[in-house]
């Protein structure tokens, strides 16, 4: 007796399929985590409502605090969207297998960074209509107008695609998802606190300065405050200006330098 055994080739779905899929699955699975909804997409949040009643004096040319803040706090949303929950959430998914088991499927790798990076989009732009709709309606925060929104859209794309590399890079460096919110979030908050966004950065010591002009957040709350303040203030940045150019080439360097770390620390599992 003969038996002939057939061979059934499996066919994958496109590619762009396969993409909208896993998008889906990583918007999904964040929203379903009340601890990654709470402290990425309120925190923000309630730090301007917290602020903007405490702190709304005027610090020149007619200017309240809280304008001043808006751009601070929307860059510091923008990190947290994508450097520090990049960096939790990949280690997180190493340290229980997740990343290894899909490392061993049919999907192509790069459809699990193409859904990190629209779970990051997509978090970030809700981070930016919710405090432009708080700060506009409860606290009189003028909208940016004109040139001012193209403006706002490069400098937060360049600053969330720069953290998100980041985020990714640092993932690899931090044992397991605890590890990994002990180690970023310390290092996320004396940023801030340096880097202007919880006071004016002219306020800062010139050595704190210094420290925070070597990474993205700095730039991206001195490109968000050319958005949102009037060009006299541009006189108490450090040089004087907004220095838009300069906002640009760092935050592109940023990208470059993220993206290398990526190729070269990315792991598919634990040590």
């Amino acid at each position: 007796m003969t038996t002939t055994t057939s061979r059934t080739d499996v066919v994958l779905p496109p590619l762009t399929r396969v993409y909208r899929s896993r998008a889906s699955v990583e918007l999904k699975e964040f929203f379903r985590q009340r601890e990654s909804v709470v402290f990425t997409l309120l925190f923000p949040v309630i730090l301007l409502g917290v602020f903007g009643a405490v702190l709304d004096y005027d610090i020149g040319a007619g200017v309240s605090f809280t304008q001043y803040f808006m751009a601070g706090i929307i860059a510091a949303g923008i990190l947290g969207a994508s450097l520090q929950n990049m960096a939790i959430s990949i280690a997180t998914e190493r340290s229980d297998g997740t990343l290894k088991h899909l490392a061993g499927t049919p999907m192509p790798k790069s459809a699990y960074f193409i859904g990190k990076v629209v779970q990051v989009l997509a978090v970030t732009v809700l981070i930016i209509v919710v405090l432009l709709a708080v700060g506009g309606l409860a606290y009189g925060v003028p909208l940016p107008s004109g040139s001012d929104w193209v403006t706002f859209a490069w400098v937060a794309a360049l600053g969330a695609a720069a953290c998100t590399l980041l985020g990714i890079a640092v993932s690899s460096l931090a044992r397991n998802g605890r590890s990994a919110s002990a180690m970023v979030t310390p290092i996320a908050l004396v940023l801030q606190f340096i880097s202007g966004v919880f006071f004016q950065f002219s306020q800062v010591p010139t050595w704190m300065q210094t420290i925070a002009s070597l990474f993205p957040l700095k730039w991206m709350a001195q490109g968000l405050r050319s958005v949102f303040l009037p060009d006299v203030l541009a006189a108490q940045e450090p040089a004087g200006s907004w220095e838009l150019d300069r906002v640009a080439l760092v935050l592109g360097l940023w990208c470059v330098a993220g993206l290398v770390l990526c190729v070269l620390t990315f792991r598919w599992q634990d040590r």
